[in-house]
């Protein structure tokens, strides 16, 4: 008698846990759509705002790119080729140098 009621007790018990524990999952499935939700709403600007940022970074670099490096490595390339040429011109106006001799 004694053990069918310990039986009927623990049957109780295990009952109630498996309630309380199925609805305690409900609410964390609620809780992670919830959850899921939030972050759709709150990334969907982000991302609009990262991707208009992208865009404008692209543009400046297209536009310094053209604006200002273009134009310098011209010139650049254009002082080189000048300088080269004078100096093909008067290497021999120059005297040579000579180079230490190494030690030993």
């Amino acid at each position: 008698m004694l053990s069918a009621t310990i039986r009927d007790i623990a049957i109780i018990i295990i009952a109630i846990q498996t309630i309380v524990i199925g609805v305690l999952l409900g609410v964390l499935v609620w809780q992670l759509w919830r959850l899921v939700k939030m972050i759709q709403t709150e990334i969907k600007p982000i991302i609009a705002d990262t991707q208009e940022t992208v865009n404008t970074v692209r543009g400046t670099a297209t536009f310094v790119s053209a604006n200002v490096v273009n134009p310098v490595v011209k010139t650049s390339s254009t002082l080189v080729r000048y300088r080269r040429t004078f100096q093909s011109l008067t290497a021999e106006l120059w005297p040579r140098r000579i180079s230490p001799p190494a030690p030993e």
